[in-house]
């Protein structure tokens, strides 16, 4: 996994400074170091002004007041203020804060007067509490007041490893260090965060190899070297034949899905249909291939053929008894396996069931309801996708505008490149098509749901605007064409 897009918890990170120190940086320079990034971040975002900078008792004030000295250093008019200045302070903070030269006030809204920025330093990410007092009603008034805030590390009141807001109000610009945190991504702390910036403060990278983060933010360079690419030599059917169970009356969702998997790669797609539905797949789609199933037990036919690679069930296919049997015939195959929509729903009274079936490579794609129909829905979302993906063993793509991808093992990624055009009916079928895409070319299961949900929503960024589900499996060919790099997606095999 790539190092650079990891994401570090509160203890993660906490460790990081431990092992940066025994290691022989004093921690007072990672504090410096840590504010020095925050005046230079604040320097290149703005031009001088009267600035507020408020500082709380821990090391995210330190940091505070680090910044607050650079920035008067570099002739801005600084007033610095803390909470609990007439209290007993650590002695780190008191090092820091005896360079001051400038008066230190207490924390509250008076010190706002004249401000054109505030710097919030007042609670790092390892808040655990809703804050309430002078604290509350400053960064309340700073809101009100329409000033810029910067946050330093979070917003105060923002819980790093969960993304749970307790009292925070919008920054809009966030300076953190060494890596994000899980709340920098998760929804609803996000939308507070505004620009985020990670500064490197001297934590080595031999440090984060021996944390060993199992948490990463969505990127390509975490499954690129995965993604299948077509070859020279190769042919339709080395890329993988995909099958689709699809449904009737909804015959839109497992259409769309089949042009997802189609625009990922695959070499081959068929849909499964009932019979009566035959003419309305077959008068819309052309290389996707239609196989009418005149009774529900003719799919295991289909399934004996073991040229089809990866199989998918769920979008319009109904969610009584003949899914759950078609649903357990396609998990006994042990061939990777894809079910959303109405093949979650269809276990909704019985969901160890589902658990005992999967047996082999799966993923599986539930919205926040399906979710809760087949999962504990309490706590954060990192939490229950983790322990959804442990307790089932499949991969688990809890959807939303931050997508949490969890595997059984442990491992998570974050998607944060979804635009909110992507709330629209039928994109989330796509999705499916696209990960059953991958999975049918052999990419493993985990890095598949990874790459096709930023891909999914890359494609919906390059559209923008008036964006519906069937626009996005069009786009994929210009989002992989730049993944693939000058000439290599041109490469063709034969038919």
């Amino acid at each position: 996994m790539n190092p650079h897009t990891a994401l570090l918890d509160v203890r993660q990170m906490s460790e990081a400074v431990r092992l940066t120190v025994a290691a022989g940086t004093p921690a007072g320079q990672l504090t410096e170091n840590a504010g020095a990034a925050v005046a230079r971040q604040i320097v290149q975002h703005y031009s001088a002004r009267s600035v507020t900078v408020l500082c709380g008792p821990g090391n995210n004030g330190g940091e505070g007041v680090v910044a607050a000295h650079h920035l008067a250093e570099a002739g801005w008019p600084v007033r610095l203020a803390l909470l609990g200045l007439n209290e007993t302070q650590p002695e780190k903070l008191r090092r820091h804060a005896e360079r001051w030269r400038g008066a230190i006030e207490p924390l509250t809204p008076a010190v706002l007067d004249g401000a054109h920025l505030v710097v919030d330093a007042i609670f790092g990410s390892g808040l655990t509490r809703p804050f309430e007092g002078a604290a509350a009603e400053t960064l309340a008034a700073a809101a009100r007041s329409g000033v810029p805030i910067v946050a330093v590390d979070v917003p105060s009141g923002l819980m790093g490893d969960t993304g749970e807001v307790l009292g925070a109000v919008p920054a809009v610009l966030t300076v953190t260090f060494s890596r994000k945190r899980p709340g920098h991504l998760l929804l609803p702390a996000r939308s507070l965060c505004g620009e985020v910036v990670v500064a490197d403060i001297g934590i080595p990278p031999v440090v984060l190899e021996r944390i060993g983060p199992d948490t990463f933010e969505n990127d390509p360079g975490l499954w690129i070297s995965h993604l299948p690419r077509p070859s020279i030599d190769g042919n339709k059917y080395a890329r993988g034949h995909a099958l689709i169970v699809g449904g009737y009356p909804m015959t839109g969702a497992a259409r769309m899905a089949a042009r997802g998997a189609a625009r990922a790669g695959a070499g081959l797609t068929t849909i499964a249909v009932p019979e009566i539905a035959l003419s309305i797949y077959g008068a819309s789609l052309t290389s996707i291939m239609v196989q009418p199933l005149a009774a529900p037990e003719e799919l295991d036919g289909l399934l004996s053929d073991r040229r089809f690679s990866a199989l998918l069930i769920g979008p319009g296919a109904g969610a009584g008894e003949t899914t759950r049997g078609r649903v357990r015939a396609m998990l006994g195959t042990g061939r990777p396996t894809l079910l959303d929509a109405d093949a979650l729903t269809a276990f909704q009274d019985d969901p160890v069931s589902l658990d005992r079936a999967i047996v082999g490579p799966c993923v599986l794609t539930p919205h926040d309801g399906e979710f809760r129909r087949l999962f504990d829905p309490s706590g954060d979302k990192l939490t229950r996708t983790r322990a959804a993906a442990r307790r089932s063993g499949a991969v688990i793509v809890l959807k939303g505008s931050d997508t949490v991808i969890a595997a059984p093992d442990g491992r998570a990624i974050v998607n944060a490149n979804a635009p909110p055009t992507l709330a629209t009916a039928g994109a989330g079928d796509v999705l499916s098509g696209i990960v059953l895409g991958l999975l049918a070319q052999g990419m493993d299961a985990f890095f598949a749901a990874a790459a096709a949900v930023w891909l999914h929503s890359a494609a919906a960024n390059e559209f923008g605007p008036g964006l519906i589900a069937e626009d996005l499996p069009e786009l994929l060919p210009s989002v992989l064409r730049h993944l693939y790099g000058s000439g290599t997606a041109t490469q063709a095999g034969t038919s």
